[in-house]
């Protein structure tokens, strides 16, 4: 299993959200590029970068910030955070970012989501299911920026995709993201189960080398981590297992 770095954007700045509220943020002193040099150092290969601003309002509002970062070429970036056509999919990809996450629109707009999956093929895109469980344990998702949603359920929102090569899904549990609470097994264990031929993304609550180690066992294809490696809550030592340069 693949260790991906997160950072998170809004207004240029590195930030954490606690369980998705834009009102309880965490601001850190890193410059972007000195969070991607430090991951890179520690052996990362990839690292997820997120426009706070983007998901929430539906715009890309850290462009100069993604396409510098995506400029360099030891990390590969994946971004996400309101991509709504395929003119900001094709834009990103000509700059350098090597998969860019849909999120919003793939749960409001599968048919044409769908078709940017046939354009610039899956090992291209990802999508991104934000989810909140129900009182009786059912993932429902959640959009623009965790604000809106939670009707559908996450199996009903990939449905539409699985016959077209779906390759990439990230899932971030609303609740545990930026709680340093562990994640949630049981969700990933069942997404497994349901649709082994995915590559599973885990995002969401990672607080120690025990997690990662756990969403190993569970076959899980990377998984995402904020707030732990920004308090360097593991050691490089812990980390290697999961970075390949380490």
């Amino acid at each position: 299993m693949l260790l991906i770095p997160a950072i998170d954007l809004r207004n240029g700045r590195c930030v954490r959200l606690f369980k998705g509220d834009f009102n309880a943020e965490t601001r850190y002193e890193f410059a972007p590029h000195e969070l991607l040099q430090r991951y890179r150092t520690l052996g990362a290969t990839w690292l997820h970068v997120v426009d706070l601003d983007g998901a929430r309002d539906g715009a890309l509002a850290n462009r100069s910030i993604l396409v510098s970062l995506a400029s360099q070429k030891a990390v590969r970036i994946q971004v996400g955070g309101g991509v709504r056509s395929a003119a900001v999919i094709d834009d990103l990809l000509h700059n350098g970012v090597a998969r860019v996450v849909i999120g919003s629109l793939a749960v409001e707009q599968p048919e044409e989501v769908v078709g940017w999956l046939n354009r610039f093929g899956p090992a291209r895109l990802c999508l991104a299911f934000d989810i909140r469980k129900d009182e009786a344990g059912m993932p429902r998702v959640r959009t623009r920026g965790w604000t809106q949603g939670g009707e559908l359920s996450l199996w009903a929102a990939l449905a539409p995709y699985l016959a077209h090569g779906l390759q990439h899904v990230l899932c971030t549990d609303i609740d545990r993201d930026g709680a340093l609470s562990g994640p949630s097994l049981d969700l990933y264990r069942e997404a497994r189960e349901r649709h082994p031929q995915i590559d599973w993304q885990a995002s969401g609550g990672v607080r120690d080398a025990a997690d990662l180690a756990a969403l190993a066992q569970l076959g899980m294809a990377a998984a995402v981590s904020g707030k732990a490696l920004l308090e360097e809550r593991m050691t490089p030592e812990e980390l290697r297992p999961f970075l390949p340069n380490a």
